[in-house]
Order: C-alpha cells, then sequence, then structure tokens
C-alpha cells in the first residue's frame, strides 16, 4: 500500500471510530426517561360518572401504585397489598388492582368521584381508605349502595350504573393518558427482543438487571494508550487523534515519522 493509500485508510479509521462513540453517546442519551404508557382497555361513561380501565403488563400492584404516586402524589394512598390499591386525587380516585385472570398484570381504574360514589360498596372501601374520606363520598342517609368493587370484579359484583366498552377513537381522545417514567435499556448484539426489554408494540417495560457474568458489558478507561476516556459526568470522551504527520526525505521519498 502506497504511502498515500495508508494515510487515507487512517483517516477512514478515525471517522469510523468517532461514529461508533457518538452512535453509542445516543443511546445512552435516549435510554434515560423513557415515557411508557399503559394502554386503555375500557371505558364507562354515564355523564359525570367516568371509569378509565388500563393494564399494566407484568407489574404488581404494589410497583403500579408507587410509579404513579411518584409521578403525582396522592392526597391518600391505602397501605401497600398484593390485591388492591388506592390513590385518592381530589378529582378522581385511582384503583389499581390484581387481574384475577392475568394475575402477572395489574388494572390501573381511574375513577371519577361521582362514579365510585354511586356504584363502589363503602364496606368494601373501608378496608383501604380512610373513615373520613368514606364519609365524605357517601351519604349514610341515602342507602342503597353499590356492591361494585372494581373492574377486576366485574363480572360478580357489577356497578350499579353504567357498562364498560371497548375503547373508541373519541374515547382514547377524552381519555386521562396514565403514564409513568422508566429506564430504557440499550439492546446489545445477540440480545433478543425478550431480553432487551422491549415489547413488541416498542415500548420499554421494566426487567430486572441481571447480574450473572456476560449479561451486561462495561466500559473501562484505559489509562495506558489511546482510545476513550470516562469523564467524571460519566459520558465517554474521545482522546484527540492527529493525522501521522510526513516528512520528505533527502532522495524525495516520503516516510513516515516515528
Amino acid at each position: 500500500m502506497s504511502p498515500r493509500m495508508r494515510k487515507w485508510a487512517t483517516r477512514l479509521h478515525l471517522t469510523v471510530i468517532l461514529a461508533l462513540v457518538v452512535t453509542l453517546l445516543s443511546a445512552c442519551g435516549s435510554g434515560l426517561n423513557v415515557q411508557e404508557t399503559y394502554p386503555l382497555e375500557s371505558v364507562s361513561k354515564n355523564g359525570s360518572q367516568t371509569s378509565y380501565v388500563y393494564r399494566a403488563a407484568g407489574e404488581t400492584v404494589p410497583e403500579v401504585a408507587k410509579e404513579l404516586a411518584d409521578r403525582k402524589k396522592p392526597e391518600q394512598m391505602s397501605k401497600e397489598d398484593p390485591d388492591h390499591m388506592f390513590l385518592v386525587y381530589s378529582d378522581q380516585i385511582i384503583h389499581v388492582q390484581k387481574d384475577e385472570q392475568k394475575p402477572e398484570d395489574s388494572l390501573v381504574e381511574v375513577d371519577s368521584t361521582e362514579y365510585v360514589r354511586q356504584n363502589y360498596s363503602p364496606s368494601f372501601l373501608e378496608g383501604y381508605l380512610l373513615a373520613s374520606l368514606i364519609g365524605s363520598l357517601f351519604d349514610s342517609s341515602r342507602g342503597g349502595y353499590g356492591d361494585f368493587r372494581g373492574y377486576g370484579s366485574l363480572n360478580q359484583n357489577p356497578p350499579k350504573t353504567g357498562s364498560y366498552h371497548a375503547p373508541t377513537a373519541s374515547d382514547r381522545k377524552t381519555a386521562p393518558p396514565i403514564t409513568v417514567q422508566k429506564k430504557g435499556w440499550i439492546v446489545k448484539r445477540g440480545q433478543s427482543a425478550d431480553d432487551s426489554g422491549v415489547g413488541s408494540g416498542g415500548l420499554f417495560s421494566k426487567k430486572k438487571s441481571s447480574t450473572s457474568s456476560g449479561t451486561q458489558g462495561s466500559i473501562t478507561r484505559n489509562n495506558g494508550g489511546s482510545g476513550s476516556s470516562k469523564s467524571s459526568s460519566g459520558w465517554l470522551t474521545p482522546r484527540k487523534s492527529t493525522v501521522p504527520r510526513t516528512k520528505v526525505g533527502g532522495f524525495g521519498r516520503i516516510s513516515r515519522r516515528r
């Protein structure tokens, strides 16, 4: 290979290295704070009585309740429970419940206070909410309360008013979006879709980190030679590289300076 060709090959090699570093940094940046939306599954609307049901696939009730509470602090939150948890806000009550038909999933039911007042069983709520809140929700002189205990018990304890149906395009526009902030994952070469944490819908789902050898790569600093170094901010900063200088020898040859 002629000196001219070696010079161009060196430049091309450096360009490829820089491109790979930029790609890696971009992947790391997009993997932080990925927004995941729980899909809307069922809707019940009857005037001011509204109920929207979302599915949190592969998450437990306490996990979902904590994620929602971290996103927006509730006025009241029931104690940790594997089957039912409630988050109370000024204009709505969120009932997180285990899906009895698919126990690995949780259902997120977002109800207006009027829906809860007209359909829920006060005796059921007594096990999860403060008596003062239940007293403000239900008029003790009214009587004839519903026996609803959440979307998961729809067949055994149906709501007193309204009925659920698959969401329409209009429902999706008016439904309150349920989103959480989660950490993304970088898919390593050779990983399958199941291992990467990326679902079929293109959303990032929560996965437990593996501690077995070979499951996660790491980048270490090379103190002795060239390459990339790790700065205090945690990002990789490429070291400056220069194209080898050349000089003209006494006999007209172009030689490489050592």
